[in-house]
C-alpha cells in the first residue's frame, strides 16, 4: 500500500510539473524546456507512431529545420532535424556540404549505418543533373547514366562532381553538422526508418 501511494505522488508531480501528461505519455520539450526542467531533451512523441502508413511520404522543410511525414495527405508525424555544415542554397557539387533542394525518392534503408540507420536519398536528381551538364561539372554520358538510374527508380551515379551519398539518418539533429545530409535523433529516424519503404518520395524545400 505504502508504494503504491509513492508511486501515486511521484505521478502527480510529474503531471504538475508538465514532464507528463494525465494520459501517462510524455510532454514533448524544447531544448530550452528540458535544461529548466534538468531532463534530458527528446524531440519526438512517445506516442508510438501507426503503421502501415498509406502512401507515406517526406517533406523536409530547411528553414524551419522540421521534417515532415505523411500518410497519403495526413501529416503523421513532425521531426526536428539537422542539415548540412553550408545549410542555405541547394547543393551544387562534391563538399559543397549543402543540403539538396528538390523532389528525390528512399532509394535505400541501411540498417547498419555509421549513423545509427539511415535511408539514401536519390540525388542527384533530373534538375541537378541537366545543371551539372550546362555548367560542365558532368558529362554527357554521366548526365545519360544518371537518367536512367532515375527513370529505373535506382540510385543514381554518387561519385559525380555533383556529389552524392546524401542520406536521412541519425546522430542528433540540435545543429546543422552533416555533410549535406538530414540528420535525426536517434529515436525518430528509427521511428522513420520503420514507417517508411524503398521508393518514398522525399521533397526538400528551401
Amino acid at each position: 500500500m505504502q508504494t503504491r501511494k509513492a508511486i501515486l505522488i511521484v505521478v502527480i508531480l510529474l503531471v504538475a510539473s508538465g514532464i507528463w501528461s494525465a494520459t501517462g505519455v510524455r510532454k514533448i520539450a524544447t531544448p530550452a524546456d528540458a535544461e529548466a526542467r534538468g531532463i534530458s531533451w527528446e524531440p519526438w512523441d512517445a506516442a508510438a507512431l501507426s503503421v502501415p502508413l498509406e502512401s507515406p511520404r517526406i517533406v523536409v522543410k530547411k528553414e524551419e529545420r522540421k521534417l515532415f511525414l505523411y500518410s497519403g495527405d495526413k501529416l503523421v508525424h513532425t521531426y526536428r532535424v539537422g542539415l548540412g555544415l553550408n545549410p542555405l542554397g541547394d547543393k551544387v557539387r562534391q563538399g559543397d556540404r549543402r543540403t539538396p533542394e528538390g523532389d528525390f525518392y528512399i532509394f535505400a534503408k541501411n540498417d547498419k549505418s555509421a549513423f545509427y540507420l539511415s535511408l539514401g536519398i536519390s540525388y542527384p536528381n533530373a534538375n541537378h543533373a541537366a545543371r551539372g551538364l550546362r555548367d560542365g561539372l558532368i558529362d554527357r554520358t554521366q548526365y545519360d547514366t544518371i537518367m536512367q538510374a532515375l527513370n529505373a527508380h535506382r540510385a543514381p551515379p554518387q561519385n559525380t562532381k555533383l556529389g552524392g551519398d546524401i542520406y536521412i539518418h541519425g546522430n542528433g539533429s540540435r545543429s546543422d553538422w552533416t555533410w549535406g545530409c538530414v540528420a535525426l535523433e536517434d529515436a525518430d529516424i528509427r521511428e522513420l526508418f520503420n514507417a517508411v519503404t524503398v521508393g518514398t518520395p522525399v521533397t526538400i524545400k528551401p
